[in-house]
């Protein structure tokens, strides 16, 4: 009778400590993702107020949800008339992302780009609560803390942060969920956040089809794995050759692949009859193989040893297979956080993988003392996280230690005041270095070599701006304005104002 009172008051008790250290890791959690978050958008505020934003993207994605959030199809005039398609152009057809959408309503608090860069952090954020919870049942709770933290400090979240704004902010946190809700059993949830993913981007069914081929290694998930590797499969084909040209776009605008073929059917032909020449292809330039080289190595080479990494496959094979558009493969641009959450998850299953191995097991039984000590799942985890902070430096959170990020200088003093010279509800041509300082008051089109007619232009005279080849050129696209019948209102620091009078083309 003792003995059953004891063991009925040691559960409560038990239930007790359980439910306390559960609170613990939620709080704990919590203050992760907020901290992780504040330094996101804080980090992208503090470069659009120091003019290191762009117009290209983030100009783009202002307009286009500003568009939204006026109950309006998302146009951006910025993209319409650069590319030539049009101001009235909707961002649809160029990118299939309706899921920009669901941020309109926050366009109704505060209408401007710094909204778009808030988000994004936030978003960024978010994916560290699956991250925890994926990692917290392989590895342990410490372990899910540093791979969470690995995440939140890795370099492709850095350098999507740094440059502007764009729907990869929705795919961490989707693609994570997806693969951690599915590992819970919860299926529904994962397959929710899968269909999600589709409303991000056009080529999102890759990443459901990458989940397919995982599947398939699995016993007992064959089913599903074709399911899902046909459903990402088919809305790829849907959105990139149907949607895209319904609103407007071209299917073969980012065709990147002529070393294949001029389209898929022949580059497919091209790939199945001659395999070895899309080999080579993954390594040319040589400049692919050190960015995927970046992707796994602060990863300690894990993702490699779980089968998750099939998931990351093809996105990245999309890139690597191109032959065109050299961002892709660079690793200062925002494509890389794409797939950075999937091979943190990889690289957490992948060191549980071995810990399991019963070769290494048993070469750490013969370690003794020392084995045992390695044989804690925090430390492959610890690892991932002090590879993170160690390449802190060397990518965008660097500029963190810049004085000039918190501090303008006096080129970013210069912009300021240029600026601040175009009234509210004009339309302008800005240089792309200083489009997001205006397009939250203004009608932002980009200042390229073609003439737009708008009745003001700011212009930099001294660095080289895109889309311009040279300095040069640009210094000659304002001699040409001012020979038109534009007056030069403001010139400092190589910033130049120009204004002419006459109806608003647009």
């Amino acid at each position: 009778m003792a003995e059953v009172e004891a063991v009925a008051a040691e559960g409560p008790v038990g239930a007790g400590r359980h439910g306390t250290r559960a609170r613990r890791h939620i709080w704990a959690i919590a203050a992760l993702v907020t901290a992780s978050a504040a330094l996101d958008s804080a980090f992208a505020l503090l470069r659009l107020r120091a003019f290191r934003a762009s117009t290209y993207d983030l100009v783009i994605f202002d307009q286009a949800v500003r568009s939204y959030s006026r109950f309006g199809a998302p146009v951006a005039i910025v993209k319409g008339v650069h590319n030539g398609f049009g101001p009235g152009f909707s961002v649809l057809g160029d990118h299939f992302s309706p899921l920009l959408a669901v941020l309109a309503p926050l366009y109704w608090i505060h209408d401007g780009p710094g909204t778009l860069l808030v988000a994004q952090g936030v978003l960024f954020a978010l994916a560290i609560v699956p991250i925890w919870r994926f990692t917290e049942r392989r590895l342990g709770a410490g372990a899910g803390y540093c791979a969470a933290g690995a995440y939140a400090l890795s370099w492709p979240v850095a350098e999507a942060l740094a440059f502007d704004f764009h729907e990869v902010a929705f795919v961490p946190l989707l693609s994570a969920v997806m693969i951690e809700r599915y590992d819970a059993g919860r299926r529904g949830r994962a397959a929710l956040a899968a269909f999600l993913l589709l409303l991000v981007k056009e080529d999102m069914g890759l990443l459901l089809a990458g989940f397919g081929l995982f599947l398939l290694t699995r016993r007992g998930e064959r089913r599903a794995g074709l399911a899902y590797l046909a459903a990402g499969g088919a809305a790829t084909a849907v959105c990139s050759k149907i949607a895209i040209a319904a609103f407007g776009g071209d299917n073969d605008y980012y065709w990147a692949y002529t070393s294949l073929g001029r389209d898929l059917p022949h580059a497919a032909a091209h790939v199945l009859t001659h395999p070895w020449d899309a080999v080579a292809l993954i390594g040319t330039p040589p400049a692919k193989l050190a960015m995927m080289g970046l992707l796994v190595l602060p990863l300690l080479l894990l993702p490699p040893a779980s089968p998750l990494t099939l998931v990351a496959l093809p996105p990245l094979l999309e890139r690597m297979l191109a032959d065109r558009f050299a961002n892709w493969w660079a690793p200062h641009y925002h494509y890389n956080a794409f797939i950075v959450a999937v091979l943190v998850l990889a690289a957490v299953d992948g060191a549980a993988r071995l810990r399991e191995n019963a070769w290494l097991r048993s070469r750490a039984r013969r370690l003794g003392r020392f084995g045992r000590r390695l044989s804690p799942g925090w430390v492959p985890a610890a690892g991932l996280l002090a590879a993170a902070i160690i390449t802190v430096p060397f990518f965008a959170f660097g500029d963190l230690s810049d004085p000039a990020l918190y501090r303008r200088n006096e080129r970013a003093s210069a912009a300021a005041a240029a600026v601040a010279k175009v009234p509210d509800g004009a339309l302008v041509e800005a240089a792309n270095g200083v489009g997001p300082g205006l397009s939250g008051r203004t009608r932002v089109l980009l200042w390229d070599w073609q003439p737009r007619n708008a009745p003001w232009v700011v212009a930099d005279v001294r660095r080289h701006t895109f889309p311009f080849p040279s300095v040069a050129e640009q210094q000659r696209r304002v001699a040409l304005l001012k020979a038109s019948g534009y007056r030069e209102v403001f010139g400092r620091d190589g910033y130049v104002v120009l204004h002419r009078d006459g109806p608003d083309p647009w």
